[in-house]
């Protein structure tokens, strides 16, 4: 995230059930009972360029483009998408892919090998986002219009691969009309192949994305099916609540514990409750300012309240045990974390700061309108406080936490950033590549580590994936005590469990953390 956004937030709430809406009135539904509406709690946006997207526009962007295969968490197989077949030979090192007939771009050009390969040779080239993802790609044969043939470096899991929510979209690298297509997407079009196609974009607007049918679709209308999607920012949980009773919305990507209770026992609206592999993390500057001391970022870890903050959750999350959660490969049990208040002091005061010592002060940024993150930062803040630590803490929107964190006077960073992550496909390595590997320029590797010995271990971690299962999962145990423990670039907080509200008219709906918060439009049928 893929973000990237990396900060799908939970707006925040309060437990009530009202009739009214705060701060302003309740839009009346301005689609029809065909549009599915989604309700966000931030900007949806950021990023419009397939090969370069790496943000929240996820939830609208897999439902415009598509990629040759796609993941099913709850089967754990790979499913065909735009190849209906492929193999693997050559120890993993040689796949071939078969391209399914009868597919159409939206700009009117008919999917062969040859466009498939330009789209992902683009990516590669841009190497922006997750492009990294085809990192293992030596070359890409098209002995037909119906085949592609990757030989890779090294053995790759590359059906995991092209399978990705991010960089692996197979779109018409040619804008109509001729011009550059990056400017052209970024004007709120699309080169996709989904059922569905951008219909306007309102930056900054509540309606932000409006997406339409695409009537040529291979996948066909035949039967019910939703039209169109509409996704809306919404910041405030309440109203979001609000208007999914009064029907003007479809779902709601998260409630709060509370809200999200009332909504299991009302018989308008469906919920779902799945786990996920997204977790919060906090992200300290080993860069600049007082955290470049690994003594108190020691210190910070130990002051934080793991346990207390899960149980606040009331079920809507879990504890980490590091920083891959449960259900992939690098998955290691024994590294949840503890509140220590002893430790925490004992560090502080080593570092001449603490209880009777000197003061510190952090700067701790966060999404605006998360509730889950707004209680990680009360029970820090109120920890530290205890330790003569103050925490200057700041909700943001992702736009402007974003610019923040990446801003090239590193003394104007942050010393805490707080975001979620999720896998780009489901496999560990892209914590590890995006969050601790070193980059210039910064990409989301927010502790800003610059470590070459971490960085070869991680750039060791697909192949060996693919080789030696056993000697990977060692290696990211190894990997995780070295950053979690030894030092303390990082605090893994919660895996989210992910609680969805929707309509009692919405059929077929199934969650697949794999895509974290996508809901696949065309999967599902509204009422008659």
């Amino acid at each position: 995230m893929s973000w990237r956004i990396r900060s799908l937030a939970l707006a925040a709430a309060v437990a009530v059930t009202v009739t009214g809406c705060s701060g302003g009135a309740v839009r009346k539904a301005a689609s029809t009972s065909s549009t599915f509406v989604y309700s966000f709690n931030l900007n949806v946006v950021t990023d419009w360029d397939p090969a370069t997207s790496y943000s929240n526009e996820i939830i609208a962007m897999q439902n415009v483009y598509e990629s040759l295969t796609r993941y099913n968490t709850k089967s754990k197989k790979v499913e065909p998408r735009l190849a209906t077949k492929w193999t693997s030979s050559d120890a993993g090192k040689k796949w071939t892919f078969t391209l399914r007939d009868g597919v159409k771009f939206h700009t009117g050009t008919a999917l062969t090998s040859s466009v498939a390969k330009a789209a992902i040779e683009r990516t590669m080239k841009m190497k922006g986002g997750a492009a990294y993802i085809w990192d293992p790609v030596k070359a890409i044969e098209t002995p037909d219009p119906h085949t592609l043939v990757f030989e890779l470096k090294y053995a790759a899991p590359l059906d995991l691969v092209s399978s990705s929510g991010y960089a692996s979209y197979i779109y018409d690298t040619k804008a109509p009309g001729g011009g550059d297509l990056k400017d052209y997407v970024a004007k709120g079009h699309d080169t996709g192949t989904g059922p569905y196609t951008v219909a306007s974009w309102n930056k900054g607007q509540e309606a932000e994305v409006r997406l339409g049918q695409f009537k040529d679709y291979w996948g066909g209308w035949k039967g019910s099916h939703y039209t169109g999607i509409e996704f809306r920012n919404t910041p405030q949980v309440t109203t979001a609540w609000q208007q999914l009773q009064a029907g003007d919305v479809t779902y709601v990507h998260r409630l709060n514990p509370q809200l999200f209770a009332q909504a299991k026992g009302m018989k308008s609206l469906k919920t779902d409750s799945v786990p996920s592999f997204q977790n919060l993390m906090a992200f300290f500057n080993t860069e600049a300012g007082p955290l470049k001391d690994v003594r108190l970022r020691k210190a910070v870890q130990a002051a934080i309240d793991y346990n207390g903050l899960v149980s606040t959750l009331k079920g809507s999350g879990t504890a980490a045990s590091g920083v891959v959660p449960t259900g992939l490969t690098g998955a290691t049990p024994g590294l949840a974390g503890r509140q220590d208040t002893a430790a925490a002091t004992r560090l502080l005061n080593e570092a001449g700061y603490g209880p009777g010592k000197k003061s510190l002060t952090l700067d701790l940024t966060y999404a605006q309108g998360d509730d889950d993150q707004q209680k990680f930062v009360t029970l820090l803040s109120s920890a530290l406080k205890g330790l003569n630590v103050k925490v200057q803490a700041k909700p943001m929107q992702w736009d402007a936490q974003w610019d923040r964190a990446k801003s090239k006077d590193a003394s104007k960073r942050q010393d805490v950033f707080v975001m979620y992550w999720y896998p780009d496909y489901p496999d560990a390595y892209s914590w590890f590549l995006n969050l601790f590997r070193s980059a210039d320029p910064v990409n989301f590797n927010l502790t800003y580590l610059n470590d070459s010995g971490v960085d070869g271990e991680i750039d060791k971690l697909p192949e060996l994936t693919a080789t030696n299962r056993s000697a990977a999962e060692a290696s990211y145990a190894s990997l995780q005590r070295k950053l979690l423990v030894d030092q303390a670039v990082a605090a893994p907080l919660f895996v989210q469990q992910y609680q969805r509200a929707y309509s009692a008219d919405v059929d077929g709906y199934t969650d697949d953390p794999a895509y974290p918060n996508v809901v696949f439009a065309h999967d599902l049928s509204p009422a008659a």
